[in-house]
């Protein structure tokens, strides 16, 4: 095992923390780990992360399910359309995608580079929301939430639709989007929202694997079960560590370094 493997299986362990620590984020890095330090192709580590997000989330959301923090009908509302467009995305969009997509001058876009650059792009929306500070105006729409529960079905079915296409496409759960959309139109309480989120992150992911697996993609599944079992052992280390570290604190320099990531990635995937 070379020196970059060891960094990449130890960057597992570093996701698991971070999602234990701040509750969220630290998915958005299984992508590059597996690209950039362990020789992963784009498509596959697209459909490794699915697994391996679906994976932790399911986790994590047990864990809000055991304390009654899970609103199992927004969830269901939510996931239906949204697993229902991430299993068709893996299963029959990804595989007939064209391997160039166009060229510009002498660039040429192919698919792993598309798919590497919409997912930079995906990263720098998440940092600016964990950069920016919405936690008072969603605190406020929670605040509402605890007096006036009603749902706005057609726009929660679109944005299912919409969040499970993106993690379709690019392996990447989707809570920057989520939380938003079940505090807002589903008018639920912050935690709760959390708590939803986290399983229908775990539903919509473990659905759109189960689409690669069927497309017949080529699964390492050792390879797959270690990074796994190690993300899942740092979630742990995380959530213990959440006792004694302020996560939200971490959150914001967390948000600057997904920024400064996804913006490389973009140089690297377009002009390196």
């Amino acid at each position: 095992m070379t020196l970059i493997e060891i960094i990449g299986f130890i960057s597992a362990a570093v996701i698991g923390i971070s999602l234990g620590l701040i509750g969220g984020g630290g998915s958005i890095l299984t992508v590059p780990v597996l690209v950039y330090l362990l020789g992963v192709s784009p498509v596959t580590a697209t459909a490794y992360s699915l697994f391996i997000v679906g994976f932790s989330s399911l986790v994590g959301g047990l864990s809000y399910a055991k304390k009654g923090l899970v609103n199992y009908k927004t969830g269901i509302v939510f996931t239906i359309p949204a697993f229902i467009s991430v299993y068709l995305t893996r299963l029959l969009l990804v595989p007939a995608l064209p391997a160039t997509w166009f060229t510009i001058g002498g660039l040429e876009i192919t698919k792993s580079i598309g798919i590497m650059v919409i997912f930079a792009l995906l990263m720098i929306a998440a940092s600016y929301s964990m950069i920016k500070d919405k936690k008072k105006k969603l605190k406020a729409a929670a605040e509402e939430a605890d007096t006036v529960q009603k749902f706005n079905y057609p726009l929660i079915i679109i944005e299912g639709v919409v969040v499970g296409a993106l993690t379709g496409l690019v392996g990447a759960g989707g809570g920057f989007l989520i939380i938003p959309a079940l505090v807002v139109l589903a008018k639920l309480p912050m935690k709760e929202a959390v708590g939803t989120s986290l399983l229908i992150i775990a539903a919509k992911s473990l659905i759109g694997f189960i689409g690669d697996v069927q497309s017949g993609g080529d699964i390492d599944w050792v390879f797959l079960m270690i990074f796994t079992a190690i993300a899942g052992a740092g979630i742990f280390i995380g959530t213990y560590l959440s006792n004694l570290i302020d996560g939200q604190k971490l959150k914001k320099g967390f948000g600057w370094f997904v920024l400064i990531m996804g913006s490389f990635m973009i140089y690297k995937e377009l002009f390196m």
